[in-house]
């Protein structure tokens, strides 16, 4: 896990700081016209596997015979899948108003997301056979690669036409590659379509498939309606914020899936099912209590980039950044809860609150959106994010029997609140520059998590036996 992790704090903030230099090169209209336009191919993208993804990682976690069994029936099957959704996103492009020249780049995002998609399929099989560091390989070579052609293209002048060329090649590449390595540990697989295997595998699959769309509409439909109802300026301001928290959240989504593999693989045994959650909450959320403090007194520092645009523009886009941290920090406290509702089988009240959160998320939208525009949508998604995590619990109480680490959650919310006092002190009272404090924050962040017993002495002198 820990591999992991590193590789993606090594690659994922140095593609985000080339992603704001590309946004602050092609300017905030056109920017925005891109998000959306990958915002609605993410969206169709992830849900174009109709859940196949999850529930192979599920299956084979808990039956390794599930993989010779039905692989050559689900390749085939995914390959048809993307075909289809890809007509079906040009198809909904065309709806929204996108025509000529933006549907052409929406299809070429949209099969890109949807080569991504089909990458993620394979890599659930390296996840279910436990072969997490090879997984962290192939995780950031899309993102290397693509940092290496974006990077040559800014001196010859990046446009949006072949930035989005670069990232099609990239996720074509890293495909082919992850491809040829499933095939070797594995075997080649001839495709064998059995349509019995295949109606039981679209039917196990769909209730995650429900969740994955209302999740990436939860999620992402911010940005789609900010650029269609109001502007693709408003809808880029929010981007250059989302993509803060994207690459911060980058942790939970490196992190839960393992977790969700394991959660899988000790389906029946409810203590250990516990004893995985009691210690993935401290793991999932101590990081990112740091992270969101650092934003709430420093996130400005974070725009540093956007030579080109107005301190005004800067200034909007800094308060919806510290909006949307709070987020984060909602997430960080109760994401971990999801993850085990939807690995043990209870996919649909899951997929049923979320629903509730995308409904009142559209909501809201199409009443403040216009009045407030992208800090509307940093508030919204706030509220959604409240909503889901308050849902969470309940159902992780009433449908698991897993005991709550109420006591842990407290002594998590006392450490950062303390963070936050001891943060605001440095800032009110010494007037540093924004490094040293940071450092001395960060000092006192590790006495914090001893004085409130998050982190116990005994724990780091087992840690350092070993």
């Amino acid at each position: 896990m820990s591999f992991v992790v590193l590789l993606n704090l090594l690659v994922k903030p140095a593609w985000v700081v080339v992603e704001n230099l590309v946004q602050d090169r092609l300017g905030h209209v056109a920017f925005g016209t891109f998000g959306a336009l990958f915002t609605l191919a993410t969206i169709v993208a992830s849900i174009s596997d109709l859940g196949t993804t999850q529930l192979t990682t599920k299956r084979v976690a808990a039956s390794p015979e599930f993989l010779t069994e039905y692989f050559p029936t689900l390749l085939p099957l995914k390959s048809g899948l993307a075909l289809l959704f890809l007509g079906g996103l040009v198809a909904i492009g065309w709806v929204l108003g996108y025509q000529g020249h933006l549907l052409t780049l929406l299809a070429l995002t949209g099969a890109g997301l949807l080569l991504a998609q089909y990458t993620l399929f394979l890599r659930g099989v390296l996840q279910a056979h436990q072969r997490f560091n090879t997984d962290a390989l192939l995780s950031v070579l899309e993102k290397l690669l693509l940092l290496g052609l974006v990077l040559a293209l800014i001196p010859v002048g990046i446009t949006l036409n072949n930035y989005v060329v670069a990232r099609l090649i990239a996720i074509g590449f890293t495909f082919v590659v992850l491809y040829a390595l499933v095939a070797r540990l594995y075997g080649w697989v001839r495709f064998q379509v059995n349509w019995n295997k295949a109606r039981l595998v679209m039917k196990a699959s769909l209730p995650l498939a429900f969740i994955t769309l209302v999740y990436g509409l939860n999620e992402r439909i911010d940005i789609l309606m900010l650029e269609r109802l109001v502007s693709p300026q408003e809808a880029s301001y929010y981007q250059a914020s989302y993509r803060l928290v994207d690459t911060v959240m980058m942790y939970l989504w490196t992190v839960l899936p393992l977790f969700f593999a394991k959660f899988a693989h000790a389906t029946g045994r409810p203590q250990e099912q516990r004893d995985l959650l009691w210690f993935g909450q401290r793991v999932v959320t101590v990081p990112l209590l740091l992270m969101c403090a650092f934003v709430l007194f420093r996130g400005e520092l974070l725009f540093f980039q956007f030579k080109h645009s107005t301190p005004e523009e800067i200034a909007r886009m800094t308060v919806c950044l510290k909006i949307l941290f709070v987020n984060v920090l909602v997430h960080a406290f109760f994401a971990i809860y999801s993850t085990l509702l939807t690995s043990t089988n209870h996919e649909r009240p899951v997929s049923w609150l979320v629903a509730g959160s995308v409904a009142l998320n559209v909501s809201l939208n199409l009443l403040l959106l216009p009045k407030l525009g992208a800090v509307a949508g940093a508030i919204n998604t706030l509220v959604c994010a409240v909503f889901v995590s308050v849902g969470y619990v309940w159902l992780v109480r009433r449908r698991t029997g897993i005991a709550i680490p109420w006591e842990m959650l407290s002594r998590l919310a006392l450490a950062f609140g303390l963070l936050c006092a001891v943060w605001y002190g440095l800032q009110v009272g010494l007037a540093l520059h924004w490094l040293p404090e940071s450092v001395l924050a960060g000092v006192a962040f590790l006495g914090i998590l001893f004085a409130t017993g998050v982190v116990q002495v005994s724990e780091v002198r087992s840690l350092l036996r070993r």
